[in-house]
């Protein structure tokens, strides 16, 4: 017996190796050895003769043999196979007929009608009563995905092997009842813990995704302080554009009167005709610089409040010049008496941006006639010097006849 089950094993680990494709994760040798195992094991635990363990070990040897051809109906490929194999070893007739029927009784939609049966059934099915049962039921959910049966994802995959331990699967033997029934139990426990967590943690974040949507859209808390923060950035922005303007103007003007003054001022002696344009010129640019300086010159209030400003709602407490002169103590109770009352946040808020945008109003307005007085500054000073030496030029013409006359 041991000659035709070890030529038995050799045959099946060559038929794989040689024809089963890459995508049999799970229905492979090594499911093959598993389950002649298993069988091993009912064998060793049970008083089975030796006539009918050949049997079963052959079965489990034999089972999965016709995937080599088809997965719907392995069963009866698998019962071709192992016939002509068994014939060629010259295998009695009765042998082979419980061998086949062994070898039908996998199919697990079908209930087995003997011992061998149920045995053969328990033994195919033995890694759900196994601590290894999660690693052999992932190997079986990809290589239905690698074959395009179905692809489950790891949750409908976890519910689907909870369907079928509850409601499908069953061992028969009685070894397997006493052995496997416990391990059974503890994977299923294990999937259903699984999956009452699972089920928690969606449950949590469909209700925090609730929560986080009836919020935003029933209050309008959210698009207030969106209004808020964009609107005192953009203040912010536009005062920054208005000084950085300012001190442009400041810089091109400072030059242009430290030239004037260094290469015109020497000259004014010799040439009397430059003194008015050079006079426009200088007065212009200085008028700029003023009118840039009091753009950015900052306005800071008396920097004081009292109690009674607080509780009646009086002072801003968002600009510096309302509390840079007192104590840190009494800023500190101002601060969480505003806190407290959330119109007067939101009125301190609003006062912060109109009062910005007055600032703004002044700073772009002197801006305006800074620019102003700068480009017409330019114009009649190019136009004063282009007069002068126009002037200068006939006079000298004039002279220059009289001489000659």
């Amino acid at each position: 017996m041991a000659d035709i089950v070890k030529e038995t094993d050799d045959f099946v680990l060559n038929l794989f190796k040689e024809n089963l494709p890459n995508t049999f994760l799970y229905h492979n040798y090594t499911h093959t050895k598993r389950v002649y195992k298993s069988i091993n094991e009912i064998i060793e635990g049970s008083q089975i003769d030796v006539k009918d363990a050949k049997v079963l070990r052959l079965a489990a040897l034999l089972h999965d043999t016709g995937y080599i051809q088809t997965r719907e109906g392995h069963e009866e490929e698998s019962v071709k196979i192992a016939t002509k194999f068994l014939k060629n070893k010259e295998i009695d007739k009765e042998t082979i007929e419980a061998v086949n029927k062994c070898i039908m009784a996998t199919k697990f939609k079908d209930t087995p009608k003997s011992n061998l049966e149920e045995i053969i059934r328990d033994a195919d099915s033995s890694h759900f009563g196994k601590d290894y049962f999660k690693e052999a039921s992932e190997f079986l959910r990809q290589e239905y995905k690698q074959q395009g049966i179905h692809d489950y994802t790891p949750v409908q995959w976890r519910d689907e092997n909870i369907k079928v331990l509850v409601e499908k699967h069953q061992f028969y033997s009685e070894y397997a009842l006493k052995n496997w029934q416990k391990q059974k139990e503890d994977n299923l426990a294990s999937l259903i813990k699984d999956k009452k967590k699972d089920k928690k943690r969606r449950r949590k974040e469909t209700m925090k995704a609730e929560l986080k949507a009836k919020y935003k859209d029933a209050s309008p808390e959210r698009g207030i302080q969106t209004f808020y923060r964009t609107a005192l950035r953009n203040h912010i922005k536009l005062s920054d554009i208005a000084d950085t303007k300012a001190n442009i103007l400041l810089s091109v003007n400072a030059i242009i009167i430290s030239l004037v003054l260094s290469n015109l001022l020497s000259k004014l002696d010799s040439n009397p005709f430059l003194i008015v344009p050079s006079a426009v010129f200088v007065v212009s640019s200085t008028i700029t610089m003023i009118l840039a300086v009091i753009a950015t010159r900052p306005n800071v209030t008396r920097g004081e409040f009292t109690k009674e400003d607080v509780k009646k709602k009086r002072v801003n407490l968002t600009f510096f010049g309302n509390f840079h002169r007192m104590e840190l103590s009494q800023y500190q109770w101002a601060i969480e008496e505003l806190l407290k009352d959330r119109d007067y946040v939101y009125s301190s808020l609003t006062k912060d941006l109109y009062f910005l945008g007055k600032v703004l109003d002044r700073k772009y307005r002197i801006l305006r006639w800074t620019y102003t007085i700068f480009v017409l500054g330019i114009i009649v000073s190019i136009l004063a010097f282009g007069i002068s030496f126009a002037a200068t030029e006939q006079s000298v013409q004039e002279v220059g006849n009289t001489i000659v006359n």
